[in-house]
């Protein structure tokens, strides 16, 4: 139901019930910068960068939580607006160790800067998300330099976690915004990212804690998806690679039969990193920890590559046409001796639905045993 229309930045637009300035300028093109708001998630307005002028609002509002209302006028990039987000694109820049700026000297040699953790005796010359970082992009479309502030006190953020599968957890790069709460909770629903949202206090820091990671983690990594900065990376691929070098080709899941739909980031002609992708059904973005994480298989120098047949207790190479005869030969043999119910199948989890679809047909209705299952069980 139509609640009326809006203007923004001059022109009218339809505002329908329960939307946000936010959901009103998406919908229509119109881009207001986020950092701590996620799509689908609910909006905390944490972050403060998608702030716009309202006419007759004394103060500017942040888009992400406000309500749109009929007769509304908004401005989204006026110079009050452009300051409000410089100081907080600077407080951001200056509250880790977020060295955005360090661009031009990382173009000219990228090996020089995969160097080891940060640690309480330096600093990591680039960070893991360099090129693809939400923080980075606004401070070089905002032109705001930053990045200095507790940068040289690595003593005052708690130690990197490494140990853990999977996943890079860098608090001196953590902004708070959010993101990976929101995604945990509410996206994945795993429950597993616990944390109060910070307050801004008068100096312009945040106050609370970091986000926390309890044992309910399934490392689905959407987390580190969600994380707009270098906070949450992926272990495999840290300092392997950086996003613009990498092509990225859209695939379907191997693992299972719901399909969801990958992003795959391949560098010569390897697959280096997996994303979801984030407005296709069925997944939305969202991937299991074998979808992100379980590539490496495809690699491995023991896997199989031609069907096998054990003669005499021993294993030896065999085309398709003798390993699929033998199959049928044996079944066919094993039901004329001892009946239907001797004979079982299992359809393979990965395969797609229509694939396991036939697989229970053939044993219904052409063995005529109802002994099928699938291997979804762990």
């Amino acid at each position: 139901m139509a609640a009326g229309e809006m203007i923004i930045n001059g022109a009218s637009y339809r505002v329908s019930a329960n939307q946000t300035i936010l959901d009103v300028a998406t919908e229509n093109g119109i881009r207001i910068p986020t950092l701590c708001h996620l799509k689908g998630a609910s909006s905390t307005g944490t972050c403060g960068i998608c702030v716009v002028a309202v006419e007759d609002r004394a103060e500017l509002v942040p888009a992400c939580t406000t309500p749109a209302a009929n007769n509304m006028v908004v401005l989204t990039e006026s110079k009050r607006v452009v300051a409000a987000r410089k100081q907080t694109l600077s407080r951001l820049l200056s509250s880790g160790n977020h060295n955005c700026a360090i661009g031009s000297s990382a173009e000219k040699d990228w090996a020089a800067f995969q160097v080891s953790t940060f640690s309480n005796e330096g600093e990591e010359a680039l960070c893991p998300a360099w090129g693809d970082c939400r923080l980075q992009d606004l401070a070089y479309q905002y032109q705001v330099a930053g990045g200095i502030g507790r940068k040289g006190d690595p003593l005052s953020f708690p130690r990197p976690v490494t140990n853990i599968p999977m996943i890079v957890r860098d608090f001196s790069r953590c902004i708070r915004c959010g993101r990976c709460v929101k995604a945990c909770n509410e996206i994945q629903v795993n429950g597993a990212i616990r944390f109060d949202f910070p307050d801004i206090d008068t100096d312009g820091a945040f106050s609370g804690e970091y986000p926390a990671v309890d044992e309910n983690c399934v490392y689905c990594g959407e987390c580190v998806q969600a994380c707009p900065v270098g906070a949450l990376v992926d272990k495999k691929a840290r300092y392997q690679l950086r996003t613009l070098e990498t092509q990225t080709i859209r695939t379907t899941c191997p693992y299972c039969g719901v399909g969801c739909q990958q992003l795959l980031h391949v560098r010569e002609g390897k697959i280096v990193k997996v994303t979801g992708v984030e407005d296709a059904q069925p997944n939305k973005g969202r991937l299991c920890v074998k979808g992100r994480f379980g590539y490496d298989f495809i690699y491995s120098p023991e896997r199989l590559t031609d069907p096998l047949i054990k003669d005499n207790g021993v294993f030896r190479k065999a085309s398709w046409d003798e390993a699929l005869d033998l199959v049928a030969n044996t079944i066919k043999k094993i039901i004329a001796e001892d009946g239907p119910s001797a004979v079982a199948g299992v359809s393979c989890a990965r395969s797609i639905n229509e694939d396991s679809y036939q697989m229970q047909k053939l044993f219904r209705s052409v063995f005529k045993t109802n002994n099928i299952d699938h291997c979804a069980r762990t």
